[in-house]
């Protein structure tokens, strides 16, 4: 039996504003919803997402975060320089946290083998007790708490974006069961994320941090994958993978200062999917992070949503410059105490 891959949605969604000229403006979700509706994608289906609900977060967050996002609710409020609310944030919160938990049943169900939560306020920054870099609820870490709370020991978390997925990463810090792997764009936007942050106590080399310099291009981040990520996966033998694809490391991008192209994105999700199919029955789940052109960002998606529908990879060679070289063999050595590379 073929199964679809599912795109968790939800229009309202759309209509978390974070005020005029935000990056992180609800044509990101427009643009994305209208591609996919005028456009579809063959072998996918649409899933309206439903709330998460608190217990759900709080596995993560504190609870006066909670409390401090329900504070919010309904209004226009700004909770840090970079992150604000209008009337429906705090409902798109819960429905992106919620969208999560969605895909990890619908995973673990076998009702799909492979899912895509389109949804935004953006979450890999948020820590457990504030919010952080446009977020407000760290949906991928509040999914891969759930996939814990069904009894999965071995989750591995892929993040791409362009920005170090801080929030994500302290979640998990001293787990041994969620190996949270980042590659970014370095010194940039958090600030963490440097080779040295290998994890605490029991999770001591469950974190694996791969910073990269500007102008970095799809064989640097395809050699990254490949040296780096490929043999630690192996090594650990995930039963599940998640994803925080954002797209802020496209060419387009105004925020980034790299250089892939949606083909290189649709090779790293390829990598990712083998690697699914290998290991975690094939189970796999993206979460829309960060992408803020437009053009950069729907392609991007696209060519994403395709290979996991079953579209060949354009298998781009993985050849890094000097700079990509560099972090690889940093990123190596830092990691060699804990895993066979």
């Amino acid at each position: 039996m073929t199964l679809d891959t599912r795109l968790y949605i939800h229009p309202t969604m759309t209509l978390h504003d974070p005020g005029h000229g935000h990056p992180e403006s609800p044509q990101r979700l427009k643009t994305l919803y209208q591609s996919l509706e005028e456009s579809p994608i063959s072998g996918t289906a649409f899933v309206q997402a439903t709330p998460a609900s608190k217990e759900a977060i709080a596995r993560i967050h504190q609870e006066h975060h909670i409390q401090h996002i329900e504070e919010a609710r309904g209004r226009q409020s700004s909770l840090d320089a970079d992150t604000s609310t209008s009337e429906k944030s705090v409902e798109a919160a819960y429905l992106a946290a919620g969208a999560g938990v969605q895909v990890i049943d619908d995973l673990l169900s076998g009702q799909t083998k492979t899912g895509f939560v389109l949804s935004r306020p953006p979450g890999h920054h948020a820590e457990a007790d504030r919010v952080m870099g446009f977020c407000l609820f760290n949906t991928i870490a509040v999914a891969a708490a759930q996939a814990r709370s069904k009894g999965i020991e071995r989750i591995l978390i892929v993040d791409w974006d362009v920005h170090h997925g801080n929030g994500t990463q302290h979640s998990f810090y001293e787990d041994p069961y969620v190996l949270v792997f980042n590659t970014h764009q370095f010194p940039f936007y958090p600030g963490t994320g440097r080779h040295s942050e290998v994890g605490g106590g029991d999770g001591r080399g469950f974190t694996v941090n791969c910073p990269l310099p500007a102008g970095m291009a799809d064989g640097d981040y395809l050699k990254v994958f490949e040296e780096v990520l490929v043999p630690v996966a192996e090594s650990y033998k995930p039963q599940l993978i998640l994803v925080s694809a954002g797209f802020d490391a496209h060419i387009r991008d105004p925020l980034g200062a790299m250089n892939v192209s949606e083909d290189g994105y649709a090779d790293l999700c390829g990598m990712v999917l083998n690697l699914a199919q290998r290991f975690s029955d094939g189970r796999l789940a993206l979460f829309l992070e960060g992408g803020y052109d437009l053009q950069g960002l729907e392609k991007s998606v696209r060519s994403c949503i395709q290979v996991l529908t079953g579209k060949t990879p354009p298998q781009i060679k993985a050849s890094a410059q000097k700079g990509g070289d560099k972090a690889i063999e940093f990123a190596r050595a830092a990691q060699a105490p804990y895993w066979s590379l």
